[in-house]
């Protein structure tokens, strides 16, 4: 199986959220981490305004510390999806944002697809559950959170839905602009054909 032509099928949920919040993608097994992160974003709709990390048999890949002072995840840069499932031998992966909200995606990769042709990837292929607002708490802020937009009696209620994203709906997104910012990214790191060196003219 060469990894260069493989694709992976992986299922994105938002760990301890509700209502369900899930991604259904399908990526090339040799996506760098640091893209992975990116398309992550784009596919939930996350903002990109904090840290992040991969998790997986014990390892951990994002970004390092800049000083090298202290010991710190792998750099998710030199590292592939592939690379986790070899070096780990994990079926699941945890994928974490923001480490003060501690947002723990858990990601399944649950099929590959060997001699694709590798057109068009990544892509989003299902999207269910808007993801929370950004520095909302993590998730027991969230419940938090829509306990009191739900509640007009709520003592929060007039707070959270003046700080909140107007007239939010947990369940309501809006996949064709997700599936844009996926595609979006899919055209930036498609790979362009090497440019034949010009010939030197004869003297």
């Amino acid at each position: 199986m060469s990894i260069a032509t493989t694709a992976v099928r992986i299922k994105a949920t938002l760990s301890d959220v509700e209502p369900e919040v899930m991604r259904r993608l399908v990526v090339p097994a040799g996506l760098r981490l640091d893209r992975l992160h990116l398309l992550l974003q784009a596919a939930f709709g996350w903002t990109n305004t904090h840290l992040y990390e991969f998790r997986a048999g014990g390892l951990g890949w994002g970004v390092p510390d800049p000083g090298g002072m202290h010991d710190g995840p792998i750099d998710a840069r030199k590292a592939r999806l592939y690379d986790i499932v070899r070096e780990t031998g994990a079926k699941t992966i945890h994928y974490i944002y923001d480490f003060g909200d501690n947002w723990d995606h858990t990601l399944k990769l649950e099929k590959w697809f060997p001699d694709d042709p590798m057109i068009g990837l990544p892509f989003l292929l299902e999207a269910r559950g808007h993801c929370p607002p950004e520095d909302v708490g993590g998730a027991p802020g969230y419940e938090d959170y829509l306990a009191a937009i739900k509640s007009p009696d709520h003592p929060e209620h007039a707070n959270m839905m003046a700080w909140g994203p107007e007239a939010f709906d947990p369940r309501m997104i809006n996949e064709p602009e997700l599936t844009r910012a996926v595609e979006k990214l899919a055209e930036r790191w498609e790979r362009k054909p090497r440019r034949k060196k010009a010939s030197q003219p004869q003297i």
